[in-house]
């Protein structure tokens, strides 16, 4: 199905050609997803420059480019092994599994003329701002013509603009937030694992488990329709987890409003698998996560958390999990418990790790009004 969606998106080049054509005046320049490499054969033919969307977090990028221009990965031959990233000041450590390598002719196929594509851009434009990761923004500009835009989560107007964007959900918004409303301040635990999330059913049973046994209140957003969620949505109803947590637990089947959530005073920490667009709504927020990274990029976002940024609590999980796995046993309900534990823990450590989330994401906020009056 991804690949196919990369594909599709790449046929439609003459179309977009044809667009350009039409346009008075003709455009300055060309600001495109990364992984619409066609954009940038346009953009030379006009010549006007491309400017490539990055999303991935300057960590992520500059771990990318140091790894891929050392050569070290050449020197790597177990899959398990933890090893140092060059050229960075702190002592970062990845096991090739962890890397969004590409060892799938298909998707070689895909990468390739992104990547170069993306390396004949005139610069990107990235997800990010530079107080949250300044040491590896600044790193990463001297590589190539970068520019911060983030936070995007807090670009939005009003209220509707984050409420409208995704399908269809078990639950209204007006629902969620009364729901909310009823809670303690700092106590829920949202737990969402992205759109594209690989987790198998017995996975998801011990988080349901994990977060039950926590006796904290939770969100619960499962995917959309289809046979793992549908599993999950019998298991809940015949297993009484749904009666047991009632009252405490929310689950939400399809998308969620999840700007507003994060945002909302009852939320006391995020539980993510750490897709970047997640990662740093959380960060924006001002709510300290729990890591549970499952692929790509995500593991590198998980090291920025929770050992650069000091802002999250590691579930523990090593090992990526791909399209199509069908292994089990890697998230287990006391871990779970465990990590929610340690997150909303009164002792130094968790106060610090609190207080270090919310000023980020106050940081966050003040560029917004910055760039408020600037414009």
């Amino acid at each position: 199905m991804t690949i196919k969606l990369f594909t599709a998106a790449n046929k439609m080049e003459e179309a977009v050609h044809k667009i350009f054509e039409k346009m008075t005046p003709k455009p300055n320049c060309i600001i495109s997803d990364m992984c619409l490499h066609y954009t940038h054969k346009i953009a030379t033919k006009f010549q006007v420059p491309r400017i490539s969307f990055h999303g991935f977090c300057c960590f992520s990028l500059l771990c990318g480019h140091n790894l891929k221009s050392s050569n070290i990965l050449e020197t790597i031959t177990s899959d398990s092994e933890y090893f140092r990233v060059p050229g960075l000041t702190e002592k970062v450590e990845f096991t090739k599994a962890q890397l969004p390598l590409i060892r799938d002719e298909s998707w070689k196929a895909i990468m390739e003329p992104l990547t170069e594509a993306d390396k004949a851009s005139y610069g990107g434009i990235i997800n990010t701002f530079e107080e949250l990761e300044s040491a590896y923004v600044r790193e990463y500009k001297k590589i190539r013509k970068s520019w911060c835009i983030g936070p995007v989560s807090l670009s939005h107007k009003n209220e509707l603009d984050t409420d409208k964007r995704g399908n269809k959900t078990s639950i209204n918004k007006q629902e969620c937030l009364k729901w909310l409303d009823s809670q303690e301040p700092n106590s829920v635990i949202y737990a969402c694992l992205g759109s594209i999330s690989t987790i198998k059913f017995p996975e998801l049973k011990e988080l349901g488990l994990g977060l039950e046994a926590s006796d904290k209140p939770f969100i619960w957003v499962l995917r959309g329709k289809n046979a793992t969620s549908n599993q999950v949505e019998k298991w809940i109803k015949e297993d009484g987890f749904e009666e047991r947590t009632k009252g405490r637990g929310l689950i939400i089947v399809g998308w969620a409003p999840q700007v507003l959530i994060l945002s909302h005073s009852a939320i006391g920490g995020f539980l993510t698998h750490c897709g970047w667009n997640s990662t740093i709504e959380g960060i924006s927020a001002g709510v300290p996560l729990i890591t549970l990274p499952l692929l790509g990029d995500q593991f590198c976002n998980q090291k920025l958390v929770v050992q650069i940024l000091k802002i999250g609590v590691n579930l523990g999980i090593e090992k990526p999990t791909m399209f199509g796995d069908e292994e089990s046993g890697f998230i287990l309900k006391k871990e779970v418990k465990n990590a929610i534990y340690q997150l909303i823990d009164e002792g130094n450590e968790g106060i610090e790790r609190r207080k270090r989330a919310k000023e980020f994401g106050e940081k966050a906020k003040k560029l917004l009004k910055l760039g408020a009056l600037l414009t």
